[in-house]
C-alpha cells in the first residue's frame, strides 16, 4: 500500500519536456502507442467496421499561406525580443498553429493548414509588456502560448479584425522566483512547465501537486488562464484555489494583484484573470500555495455494483471529508475497456463500475484518512480491490491522449469532454449527455461508445468527464460538429455547466451567454474593452468574434 517514492512526482510524472511535443499528436513521438490486441477486437464490435484513413501529411508536405508580418514588424519584435526570438519559418509556425483536441489533431493531418505569422518569444514581463503595445499599434492579434494543450480551441491562430497574428511563446519565462518556507508560498514564472515546478520545489522539499492529464507540457500560467483542475483535487484543490497572486501584462498596463491571504478591499480581481485564456493579457508570474512534499503514497482500488452506487459512495466521501488526495470513479463502460488494455478481456465484459483512491501526506495520517475513507465505500457498497489497480492507473494517468492518436491512426473518432453538476441532478445529466451522443452519431449512422468517470468531487456535486469513440465513415470533423453543439445545448438544458476545466475557448465560447447571462457577458466585454481595447488579444477565444 505504501509506495516507497517521497512524492507521487518521482514515481509518475516523468519529465518530457526536453522533448519537443509531437506537431500533429500528443507527447514525446518516441512514445506513440499501438492499440493493444484485445481493444483492436472489440473496437469492430461495438462500433462496426470503419476504413483505416489516409496516412497524415508529412511536416514538410504542410502548405501555409506566407507571412503577414512585413519587415518593419519584424524588426521592431526583434528589437525587443532578440532577432533569435521571432521566427516565422513554417516549422515554428506549424507547431504553434492550434491546441490538442481531436478537431486540432484532425486539422493537422490536412495538407492546407493555418498558423501564426511568427512566434515571438519574450524572455521576462517587460518583454512581454513591450510586444503587447506593439501589437496594438500594428495590428497585430496576439495569441498567448504555453504548453499548446489547449482542447478547446484556445489557441487557434485567429486574426479577428487584424493584419496578422503571432503566436506569444512563453517558455522562456520559467524559473522558481522565490519560495516562502514559512507561509507555503512560490512564486513562479508563468512558462514553467508541472514537472519543472515540482522538480525546482521538490529542490527545497516542496511540491505544488497539480497534476492534470496535460501535466508533462502545460504551464503554470496557462494552468491559471484554464482554470485548470488536476487528478489531485479532492485533496489539493483546483489551481485556482492555489493561487494567492498574479503578475499580469494587458495592453494598457501591467497588474500585480494578491496583497494578502484574505481581504474585503473590493471585489477579487485577481480571480477575474483566472480563466480570463489570455483575452484580456498575458499572466507572467504565479504565486502559489505549495506543501511539504508527501511522505508516504498510499493507493487502493475499489469495485461498485453500478455507477450509481460509486457516485452515491463518492458523495458520501466528499460531503462526510475522510480525505482522499485523489478519487474518482469509472462507470461500467469506461470500466471494461481500462480492462481490455491490459488484456483482461473476459473481465471486460462484466458489469461493475470501479474507483482509485489515493492518500498522500504524513504516514500516520495519510494511513487514518485511507481507513476513513474505506469504511464509508465499503458502507456504500464498495469491495476493495487491493492497490495493484490503483497503481497501474497512478503510472499511467498520463498516458491516455497517446491512445486517442492511436484511435485515430485506425479511422476512429476519439473525442473528451467534461462538466460539473449537482449530486442530485449528476445521473440525469449523465444519461443526457450521453443519449446527446448516441443519438448524434446515429442520425448520421454511425456507431458510437460513450465512457465516463466522475474526475472531481465537490460536498454539493462532482465533475463528469466524458470519452466518446465513435465509427464515422467519413469526415470526421463534419460529423462531430452537430454533436457538440447538441451535446453543449443538453449541458445548458440539463443543468451542467459548459466546462469544469478545459475552459472556453472557442469552442463553447457561442454558450458562454447562456451559463453566465447577459449581464455577465456585458461585464466581460466591458473588462475587455477596457484592457484590450483594439482587440488584439487572443481574439474570438472566451468572447466571441463581435465581443472584443
Amino acid at each position: 500500500m505504501v509506495d516507497g517514492d517521497t512524492s507521487p512526482t518521482a514515481a509518475s510524472a516523468g519529465d518530457e519536456t526536453s522533448t519537443p511535443m509531437r506537431w500533429n499528436g500528443w507527447g514525446d513521438p518516441a512514445k506513440a502507442k499501438e492499440l493493444p490486441l484485445a481493444v483492436r477486437a472489440l473496437l469492430p464490435v461495438m462500433l462496426g467496421r470503419v476504413p483505416k484513413p489516409e496516412a497524415a501529411v508529412a511536416l514538410d508536405e504542410v502548405e501555409l499561406a506566407p507571412s503577414a508580418l512585413d519587415d518593419a514588424d519584424r524588426a521592431a519584435l526583434a528589437a525587443v525580443v532578440g532577432d533569435a526570438h521571432v521566427a516565422s519559418d513554417d516549422d515554428a509556425r506549424i507547431r504553434h498553429s492550434g491546441g490538442r483536441s481531436t478537431p486540432d489533431l484532425l486539422r493537422r493531418r490536412a495538407r492546407r493548414q493555418d498558423a501564426p505569422d511568427a512566434v515571438v518569444s519574450p524572455a521576462d514581463h517587460a518583454q512581454v509588456v513591450e510586444v503587447l503595445r506593439l501589437a496594438g499599434s500594428r495590428g497585430i492579434a496576439v495569441v498567448p502560448f504555453g504548453g499548446g494543450t489547449s482542447v478547446v480551441g484556445g489557441l487557434d491562430p485567429e486574426r479577428g479584425t487584424h493584419r496578422a497574428v503571432i503566436a506569444l511563446e512563453l517558455r522562456r519565462l520559467t524559473g522558481l522566483v522565490s519560495l516562502d518556507e514559512t507561509s507555503g508560498e512560490a512564486v513562479l514564472r508563468a512558462g514553467t512547465t508541472g514537472p519543472e515546478a515540482e522538480r525546482l520545489l521538490g529542490e527545497h522539499g516542496f511540491e505544488l501537486g497539480h497534476f492534470p492529464q496535460s501535466f508533462r507540457y502545460a504551464t503554470i500560467g496557462g494552468f491559471a488562464a484554464a482554470r485548470s483542475s488536476g487528478q489531485n483535487s479532492a485533496g489539493n484543490g483546483r489551481f485556482d484555489a492555489m493561487v494567492t497572486g498574479l503578475r499580469v501584462a494587458t495592453p494598457t498596463g501591467e497588474l500585480d494583484l494578491g496583497r494578502a491571504p484574505g481581504s474585503a478591499a473590493g471585489p477579487d480581481l485577481l480571480r477575474l484573470f483566472l480563466g480570463s485564456e489570455g483575452a484580456f493579457g498575458v499572466i507572467t508570474e504565479v504565486r502559489v500555495r505549495v506543501h511539504r512534499a508527501p511522505a508516504v503514497r498510499l493507493a487502493e482500488a475499489w469495485n461498485f455494483p453500478d455507477f450509481a452506487a460509486g457516485a452515491d459512495a463518492l458523495r458520501r466521501v466528499a460531503q462526510l471529508g475522510t480525505g482522499p488526495t485523489v478519487i474518482r470513479l469509472s462507470d461500467e463502460a469506461e470500466t471494461g475497456v481500462s480492462l481490455a488494455q491490459v488484456g483482461r478481456i473476459g473481465k471486460a465484459l462484466a458489469k461493475g463500475a470501479s474507483a482509485v483512491t489515493i492518500f498522500e501526506g504524513d504516514a500516520e495520517l495519510a494511513g487514518e484518512r485511507r481507513a476513513r475513507t474505506a469504511q464509508v465505500l465499503r458502507e456504500s457498497g464498495g469491495v476493495s480491490a487491493g492497490t495493484a489497480p490503483a497503481e497501474e492507473w497512478v503510472h499511467g494517468r498520463f498516458n491516455a491522449p497517446y491512445l486517442r492518436d492511436a484511435l485515430l491512426d485506425h479511422g476512429v473518432f476519439c473525442e473528451t469532454l467534461e462538466t460539473a453538476t449537482t449530486w442530485a441532478n449528476l445521473e440525469r445529466l449523465k444519461r443526457d449527455v450521453t443519449a446527446a451522443i448516441t443519438d448524434g452519431f446515429a442520425e448520421q449512422r454511425a456507431k458510437s461508445l460513450v465512457l465516463c468517470h466522475v474526475s472531481h468531487i465537490y460536498p454539493t456535486g462532482a465533475a463528469l468527464y466524458f470519452t466518446i469513440l465513435a465509427g464515422v465513415k467519413g469526415d470526421q470533423l463534419a460529423a462531430w460538429e452537430p454533436v457538440k453543439a447538441s451535446v453543449n445545448d443538453a449541458l445548458m438544458s440539463g443543468g451542467g455547466t459548459i466546462s469544469h476545466h478545459h475552459g472556453v475557448g472557442r469552442d463553447h465560447a457561442p454558450w458562454l451567454e447562456r451559463e453566465i447571462g447577459t449581464v455577465g457577458l456585458r461585464i466581460l466585454r466591458a473588462v475587455k474593452a477596457e484592457l484590450d481595447p483594439a482587440g488584439v488579444m487572443n481574439p474570438g477565444a472566451l468572447l466571441e468574434p463581435g465581443s472584443n
